[in-house]
């Protein structure tokens, strides 16, 4: 059962005061924080067995579209640290580099046709039900970064590293267009390091500081109608 550790116990870059007072705020959350777990596992459950059909759809499509594995497989970042393999459909051809910048721009010539359409719809995350199964992810949280781009964090940033990694949160619904975004810039990772991602960084710490199990609900709400069209301002 997932659990805050005590604050000797977390890696000695989170100890800093820029993470102590999310972690106070953390302290006095966690039966919440064990509720979010027990939710994260039940729901999982329901949705891989009611998604199986449309995920057997899903990966026929890529098979047909272009040569590869049905799955993409990267190693990301979670909880205090923890490198784990982020479970994906895969939407670029064959020979992207599992290294390569996981941001791409909407015209970028890597994603596939039905990679597209997967991104658009954020059904090529469906097999990360599987990562949140194995406590590695949660419905709600911040989305988990490659090694390189954690190692930017500033000390506030690693914040987020307190609680696992997420399918959804509020950076994702209101940067969902975030490959539109992408599409002016000569240099992804640049343009996402210096301008994105502390963007999202702000919301992210903000969920954190308003960290509620009705607030992550809330969210999975507005996740759903962002997919369906909705649009969220983002602040600023």
């Amino acid at each position: 059962m997932m659990k805050l550790r005590d604050w000797e116990d977390l890696p000695k870059n989170m100890q800093t005061k820029e993470v102590w007072k999310y972690y106070q705020i953390l302290t006095r959350k966690r039966k919440s924080i064990v509720v979010k777990r027990v939710f994260d596992i039940v729901f999982a459950i329901i949705l891989l067995i009611v998604l199986s059909p449309v995920m057997l759809v899903i990966s026929i499509m890529i098979a047909l579209d272009s040569k590869g594995g049905v799955f993409f497989h990267q190693v990301r970042v979670t909880t205090y640290g923890k490198k784990f393999y982020i479970h994906k459909f895969r939407t670029m051809v064959k020979d992207t580099s599992r290294d390569e910048s996981q941001v791409a721009a909407n015209n970028d010539e890597r994603v596939t046709r039905v990679g597209k359409i997967l991104r658009r719809s954020r059904l090529d995350e469906i097999p990360q039900l599987i990562n949140v199964l194995n406590g590695d992810m949660s419905f709600v949280g911040t989305r988990p970064e490659t090694i390189r781009y954690v190692k930017k964090y500033n000390r506030e940033m690693l914040a987020t590293l307190l609680l696992p990694a997420g399918i959804t949160s509020e950076a994702s619904i209101c940067y969902k267009d975030e490959a539109d975004l992408l599409n002016i810039a000569d240099d992804l990772d640049a343009a996402y390091l210096s301008k994105i991602l502390p963007a999202k960084m702000e919301y992210n710490l903000e969920s954190i500081r308003r960290f509620s199990f009705l607030g992550e609900i809330r969210t999975l709400l507005r996740t759903v109608k962002a997919v369906w069209g909705k649009e969220y301002e983002t602040k600023g």
